[in-house]
């Protein structure tokens, strides 16, 4: 059967403008599922991406891998979904299945190496899409779809390192930076029982972080602010996306703390390694997450209602909506509609 073409907007060349286009999906495979979009969160992912930055893009390329739609088609082998069901896809699209790392549920770090919705294949910003139902995630009933659809990738980004260094009660939790990921950072690591403290270079955000669930700012600038802050944190989390004073970062934990990295700076860390070994401190880094995180972190963000704060805009206007996130007008979140 000849299937129906898909109508998206794509980029036909690398840094072109995205523009209404149409394919011709592969057919449903015996695993897939087929969902009518109807929620797209932006990520600056999908701009480079479009820019191919990381060199593995494919032209004509249909980004979108924060996705929310109704299921429309079901693969032949496909069980626990049925038509009409809300599902989410986010970054990673498959796995291996068999290797150590998926087998615990941590497909985001696979042997072989996971395969993103959107390398190689088409995403979401289109009316619908297919792809494999077992990277397909059920949408709680009380989570709305322009909420969850961020939660995707940049909720599942960050809860996933609070949610593995996090040891205990009130243990102290730095997010660098109060964006995209450090709005959302803030609302889980609060959530989670943590003594949150926000740091940002910009001090008008400190009003914002407090009601995002943060018990401290502190401004990066600020020598003083910073040397109060020295050796105190348990976590770090590093959000931005720009060379920072690492040393500086570091500074901040406490013995046996960690300075967790999910930006993704080009940068060079150069630490000093005496009181990395005699605190006891590490740095690690973190991407997106596996199957298990992420059907957690969506019942989670439903059952204590954290939501990223977002601005909706209608799909038609994505290469504006691209353009606001490059000026990092975006407070916090694009979702596209």
């Amino acid at each position: 059967m000849v299937e129906l073409k898909f109508q998206a907007y794509a980029s036909l060349k690398p840094g072109k403008k995205l523009q209404p286009w149409e394919y011709e999906p592969t057919p449903l495979g015996n695993n897939d599922v087929e969902i009518a979009v109807t929620h797209n969160g932006l990520c600056h992912t999908d701009i480079h991406m479009r820019d191919n930055d990381w060199n593995v893009s494919k032209f004509p390329l249909v980004a979108g891998h924060e996705v929310v739609g109704n299921v429309t088609q079901i693969g032949a082998e496909v069980t626990g979904i049925k038509i009409g069901d809300r599902l989410g896809f986010g970054w990673i699209s498959n796995s291996c299945r068999v290797c150590d790392a998926c087998l615990r549920g941590e497909e985001n770090i696979c042997r072989q190496g996971y395969k993103g919705l959107i390398v190689g294949n088409h995403g979401g910003f289109a009316n619908k899409l297919r792809a494999c139902a077992d990277f397909a995630y059920k949408i709680p009933d009380n989570l709305d779809s322009a909420s969850a659809a961020p939660l995707l990738c940049a909720g599942i980004t960050v809860y996933t390192p609070l949610r593995t260094y996090i040891k205990y009660p009130g243990a102290k939790v730095g997010v660098l930076g109060i964006g995209g990921l450090g709005h959302l950072a803030i609302k889980f690591a609060e959530a989670m029982g943590a003594e949150v403290t926000a740091f940002s270079t910009s001090s008008d955000k400190e009003a914002e972080a407090k009601e995002f669930g943060a018990h401290y700012f502190c401004n990066w600038k600020n020598t003083e602010e910073i040397k109060a802050a020295s050796a105190t944190l348990d976590l770090l989390l590093c959000t931005v996306s720009s060379e920072i004073d690492w040393n500086q970062a570091f500074g901040l934990l406490a013995n046996n703390g960690v300075l967790c990295l999910v930006g993704l700076p080009v940068s060079t860390l150069n630490i000093p390694l005496l009181p990395l070994v005699f605190g006891q401190k590490a740095i690690a880094g973190s991407v997106v997450g596996g199957r298990r995180f992420m059907k957690e972190m969506l019942e989670f963000a439903a059952i204590h209602q954290i939501k990223p704060m977002i601005e909706t805009i209608p799909i038609s206007q994505i290469n504006a909506a691209m353009d606001r996130v490059v000026a990092n007008k975006a407070r916090y979140r694009i979702v596209l509609v």
